[in-house]
């Protein structure tokens, strides 16, 4: 039989219901008076628009003060106790979105709260208004009652007394706490302008543009926002010069050449011709007006290597600020060819070099059909970026001959002040030879480099001593995942080991490693005081090898958060099923084992 309720309880509970659908300021006002200890009873449980309202009407600021004072400038009393609110909109967030709340860290709960909720809204409109058959209004979608019992609305008796189960009530009650949404295709309209007109809009991702009648709806929307937007992301859309002319001149203020853009990313977008043939005049003078521009994100589009080098050539000349420029995922080979070209006759002052090139700090070259004369013009280019801090030339045909032509840079940038810190060359036709000769080089070098990541070249177990020996430096970051290290270069590897190591994070998976992989952790662990993370999967380990592993674990010098064994096929026994609970790092496991033998196959790179 359940425990009947205390009075307390039951008093509490009323006082949440009369917060949620209520509107007596006498009752707030009694409220705001009670006991600490019953405002915390009450905060704890209050849905998140009744907690919205306690928020919204408090009378007074959370100090730590004693006693009541008052604060001339908000006209607020002064009350020395500290509610928690953000506290208890982390718990809130937490309950309905558990697989999120571990991948932002906002500053305001309540915030982070509604913009997530207004984002599940439109995403569930969406669906509806997609559907051909939809004709009415989109402020009139219905929300589900799903979505609804979250916030505290449950039970249809509630929506004849106010519109809450419309889109329409969402948007323009939880708006003000709105900066980033991503938006398809169909919200690109005057009544979204509406609203969304209480929302203060920095960031937009936006979807599927396709037609002129979307582009002229966006732009209203942009037009709206223009003082506070600064990131504008495009993603499956159909670029043209009118789209690029009418995107960018709705984001101008009062009539001139300057917006507040910071970020600016096309993604898997097709361009048509002329824009994929070279660079548009419209691009070209975006970039010319905007000072405040730091990010270039041009990915996926399969732009052409004439588009690449007029970009190139701009950013040489110009004054901006773009810190970040990506072109990963296009077909731009030799496009720094007619760069090695000048640059080697002397004429390289008519790029303008010194100016864009001097504050790029990352630039992403990933997937972009490379070849070994392509890095002999990226090493030229390298020298005037000189606060370069990562560099991803991965998924590049590059091979050894074109890491022999990049090593002269690393050589050369080790007698300078190189900022240098993240180096991805994964799945670059890399052979042991070519690896070795780099790691050799990256031993000796000056700068900060903190991150390598070789993965996915089939290297071998040759590598394994040269990599011994990279371990010893500050290297803090190390992927070395399908390089085919096998048994021996793990037991190379742990003979190599003779101090303490900087590593942080390592990712050992598909390595065909067996049983030594664990020998080699079980060293790595004693050796690694700030270790946190580490990937072991796919290595044919059996199932012994936890044994080894779990010993390690406990007398290991550092606080492991994470040590990835997935991917193996085990016989777990009974005295294993304990091992989950005795390793735990902020209530999640540290272990995370393979489910079952039959849902993790082993890794097998064969051709």
């Amino acid at each position: 039989m359940a425990e009947a309720p205390s009075l307390i309880s039951l008093c509490i509970d009323t006082l949440a219901q009369e917060l949620l659908l209520g509107d007596n300021d006498l009752l707030l006002q009694a409220i705001y008076d009670l006991p600490f200890h019953l405002l915390d009873t009450l905060i704890a449980r209050l849905p998140p628009i009744a907690l919205r309202k306690f928020q919204h009407h408090l009378p007074f600021q959370d100090q730590n003060e004693e006693g009541f004072s008052c604060d001339e400038s908000t006209n607020k009393r002064k009350r020395s106790r500290d509610f928690n609110l953000n506290t208890a909109w982390q718990m809130l967030f937490k309950l309905r979105w558990p697989c999120l709340v571990n991948q932002i860290q906002p500053t305001d709960w309540q915030q982070a709260y509604w913009e997530t909720h207004l984002q599940n809204c439109l995403d569930e409109a969406a669906e509806i208004a997609l559907i051909p058959s939809f004709n009415g209004y989109i402020g009139d979608i219905q929300i589900s009652d799903s979505i609804l019992k979250y916030i505290g609305f449950a039970g249809h008796e509630i929506h004849s007394i106010c519109d809450y189960s419309k889109l329409s009530y969402h948007c323009l009650q939880f708006g003000s706490h709105v900066s980033c949404l991503r938006l398809q295709n169909f919200l690109y309209t005057s009544e979204t302008c509406d609203l969304l007109r209480s929302c203060k809009l920095q960031s937009l991702v936006l979807r599927w543009i396709r037609s002129k009648e979307q582009i002229d709806g966006l732009c209203k929307l942009l037009r709206q926002h223009c003082r506070t937007l600064t990131s504008l992301e495009f993603i499956h859309c159909t670029v043209s010069t009118d789209f690029l002319r009418a995107i960018f001149g709705s984001v101008v203020i009062n009539s001139v050449q300057r917006y507040g853009i910071q970020h600016l990313s096309i993604i898997a977008s097709s361009f048509l011709e002329p824009c994929k043939v070279s660079l548009p005049g419209e691009l070209v003078s975006f970039l010319s007006s905007g000072r405040s521009l730091c990010s270039l994100k041009l990915s996926d589009n399969q732009l052409g290597r004439t588009f690449a080098r007029d970009l190139f050539v701009i950013l040489l000349n110009l004054s901006s600020s773009i810190s970040v420029l990506d072109l990963s995922e296009n077909k731009i080979a030799g496009w720094l060819s007619d760069f090695k070209r000048r640059f080697s006759s002397g004429s390289h002052s008519s790029f303008g070099i010194g100016k864009s090139l001097q504050l790029l700090r990352v630039l992403n070259l990933r997937g972009n059909n490379l070849r070994k004369d392509d890095a002999e013009s990226l090493r030229d280019a390298l020298v005037h970026m000189p606060n370069l801090e990562n560099l991803d030339i991965s998924d590049n045909f590059i091979e050894d001959d074109g890491i022999r032509n990049l090593i002269p840079y690393f050589a050369g940038a080790s007698e300078t002040c190189s900022q240098l810190a993240c180096l991805k060359l994964e799945n670059c036709e890399l052979s042991s030879d070519g690896v070795n000769y780099l790691l050799d080089a990256l031993s000796t070098f000056k700068g900060p480099l903190k991150s390598l990541s070789v993965a996915d070249n089939l290297l071998g177990s040759e590598v394994a001593e040269s990599l011994g020996k990279f371990l010893s430096t500050p290297i803090e970051v190390l992927d070395v995942a399908g390089v085919g290290l096998g048994s021996s270069g793990f037991r190379e590897l742990q003979k190599l080991i003779k101090e303490d190591l900087k590593l942080v994070k390592i990712n050992l998976s598909k390595n065909r490693g067996s049983i030594e992989t664990a020998m080699f952790l079980s060293k790595l662990l004693s050796q690694a005081p700030k270790l946190v993370e580490v990937n072991a999967a796919s290595n044919f380990m059996p199932i012994e090898s936890l044994a080894i592993i779990c010993s390690a674990l406990k007398f290991a010098k550092g606080n492991v958060r994470r040590l990835d064994l997935t991917g193996h096929t085990w016989d777990f026994k009974p005295e294993h099923a304990s091992l989950c609970t005795e390793f735990v790092h902020n209530g999640e496991p540290t272990l995370i084992l393979p489910s079952s033998a039959t849902s993790a196959p082993p890794y097998d790179d064969d051709p």
